[in-house]
């Protein structure tokens, strides 16, 4: 069977780099769309027809890329996740945590807007659950947790999480008037440092 395009019309070889870059293209422009339309209306009152206007694509096709606006949500957040992940691999295991706070809070400010989204559909996609696990597996990947930890590794990954959480949504609030230097080491000192010696090894894993 002939493959054929969006618009129906018969794909030309090589197929594969083509679709791959469309498919991009089209994911690219409806996360752009949730992002805009989202700061504007809110999370509940944008519908996947609204996303698609918006994005200039196909009702029926958004569709092949996601099965709901949830969807595309937790496609947004995993982006921006491996993106976090990716710049706080070199210094995760680094003694002095202070470097991961201004990483995090760093990364926070360039994409404010993003994080203003998924803050804002937090209460109708549980997003909590997968920022831990991804944080959990970062974290294994440099400490052994304590076999006598007061709190299991997953509950303090938990907790690390929400309370991160808690605090871009205060920093955001409040106009970002602390610079991303200073909420790092609030960060560090508050949250990241105390779960770490809680329920994790200090000796990095070699």
């Amino acid at each position: 069977m002939t493959a054929r395009d969006e618009a129906g019309y018969p794909e030309t070889t090589p197929a594969k780099p083509r679709t791959d870059a469309r498919i991009l293209k089209t994911r690219l422009r409806l996360r752009e769309a949730l992002v805009r339309l989202t700061l504007e209306r809110g999370y509940e009152a944008v519908t996947i027809r609204d996303l698609t206007d918006a994005a200039d694509v196909g009702y029926a096709t958004y569709f092949r890329h996601y099965r709901d606006k949830s969807e595309l949500l937790l496609d947004l957040l995993e982006e921006l996740l491996a993106e976090l992940m990716a710049l706080l691999e070199p210094t995760l295991s680094a003694a002095d945590t202070s470097r991961d706070g201004a990483i995090v809070f760093g990364h926070v400010k360039e994409n404010a807007a993003l994080y203003r989204v998924l803050l804002a559909a937090q209460r109708s996609v549980t997003l909590l659950p997968r920022a831990s696990e991804v944080a959990m597996d970062g974290l294994l990947r440099k400490f052994r947790p304590k076999p006598d930890a007061i709190v299991p590794p997953e509950a303090a990954v938990n907790h690390l999480i929400a309370s991160f959480i808690a605090l871009v949504e205060w920093w955001l609030a409040s106009g970002m008037k602390q610079t991303p230097d200073r909420m790092g080491r609030a960060f560090e000192v508050l949250i990241l440092r105390p779960t770490r010696e809680a329920a994790f090894e200090g000796v990095p894993v070699s």
